[in-house]
């Protein structure tokens, strides 16, 4: 581990050499395999975790057995911050659908830490707000915005963060089954591979195997709203 994997996220991106150097001392290095489950829903938390590489999914399954994605973790994202404040009960399961190194930091250490650093605390209450946000929006998505235009969204989101130029597009590398796609749209499956291909039958993405290739994002945006 480097300083730079430290600064990595944008909670602590801002610290000097010496507190970042400070902070490393009290971080443990992770990896996980694809598949592996990193903390189950329910399971006590106190830890929060920083990506370096790879995709981690945050889901949630009902008391019928449904489940449901409620994020995709990328490189340099923290998730489990809710553990810093409130430890308890983890309110998802985080599971890697990439092979992924991950840091992680402790709450007591973390509250040590902050002691005398009020400006990373300040940081930390912005990502907080910011992941109210996001909920607050994909809430709003489930009442207002009907399956084709939530695909069209949540491909949209991945290619911002995922998406690598190539020629005629943006190719999404998203490492997701098509039932995960689903589940991150909250849709069924069936409903969700019938809007991509009919995105597809438009010539706006090209399907690949757990990706796919943005051809015309403008129209996308466009059917997201």
């Amino acid at each position: 581990m480097n300083y730079d994997v430290v600064r990595q996220a944008p909670l602590f991106s801002s610290l000097s050499d010496e507190d970042a150097a400070t902070l490393q001392t009290s971080m443990t290095s992770v990896t996980l395999d694809r598949g592996e489950v990193l903390f189950r829903e329910g399971e006590r938390g106190d830890r929060l975790y920083v990506l370096h590489n790879g995709k981690i999914k945050l889901g949630r399954t009902s008391s019928d057995g449904r489940e449901n994605l409620v994020a995709i973790i990328g490189p340099g994202e923290m998730f489990g911050e809710l553990s810093m404040f409130d430890p308890g009960p983890r309110s998802a399961t985080a599971t890697a659908v990439a092979r992924c190194d991950l840091i992680s930091l402790g709450h007591d250490a973390f509250h040590a830490f902050l002691s005398d650093r009020p400006a990373v605390a300040q940081s930390l209450l912005g990502a907080l707000a910011r992941r109210l946000r996001r909920t607050n929006d994909s809430l709003a998505d489930l009442v207002f915005t009907d399956v084709p235009g939530r695909v069209a969204k949540a491909l949209l989101d991945l290619s911002r963060r995922f998406g690598q130029p190539v020629d005629g597009g943006v190719r999404v590398a998203h490492d997701l089954t098509q039932e995960e796609l689903a589940q991150l749209v909250g849709a069924s499956r069936e409903t969700v591979n019938k809007a991509l291909a009919d995105f597809a039958g438009r010539g706006w993405l090209h399907l690949e195997p757990r990706a796919v290739v943005l051809h015309d994002t403008e129209r996308l945006a466009r059917r997201s709203r």
